[in-house]
């Protein structure tokens, strides 16, 4: 499926716009600042690191023409699952991402606990995306490049 087949669905057409996956992208840099702090319980760390997650993925959505229906369910997942489309991530690391997700879900909904070593995951998974996401930005939308 591309990105196409799911306007109307789950994506609406915009004009990829530099400022705003800019700011989406600061945004995501804070979120992953606020995620390293140790002085933060690893729920809190988790959170944010999915927070710098979730923007990062927005911009590279954006960065392609599309948004999400946030009135939609599933926002979240469609901006995940689309990252291979976007800028080509592995669909493992989609995978793990997406798990992270779900998890996050089960954390807000369950009051479950979350570890430490989880929360370093997160980190660290943000702190890839980032990257990648800036990279990707820089060799294929220059224009539109922080």
């Amino acid at each position: 499926m591309t990105l196409e087949n799911l306007l109307g669905l789950s994506l609406e057409a915009v004009q990829a716009d530099a400022l705003s996956i800019r700011r989406l992208l600061e945004a995501a840099g804070r979120s992953l600042n606020d995620a390293r702090l140790p002085t933060i319980s690893s729920e809190g760390r988790f959170d944010m690191a999915y927070k710098a997650i979730m923007q990062a993925a927005n911009a590279a959505l954006q960065a392609n023409g599309y948004r999400t229906l946030t009135s939609k369910p599933g926002h979240h997942q469609t901006m995940i699952q689309s990252l291979p489309r976007t800028i080509g991530l592995e669909p493992t690391t989609m995978v793990l991402l997406d798990t992270l997700r779900k998890q996050r879900n089960v954390i807000d909904y369950s009051g479950d606990v979350v570890s430490a070593s989880m929360a370093a995951e997160a980190v660290k998974q943000a702190e890839l995306l980032l990257a990648r996401v800036e990279c990707w930005l820089r060799e294929n939308k220059a224009h539109l490049s922080v």
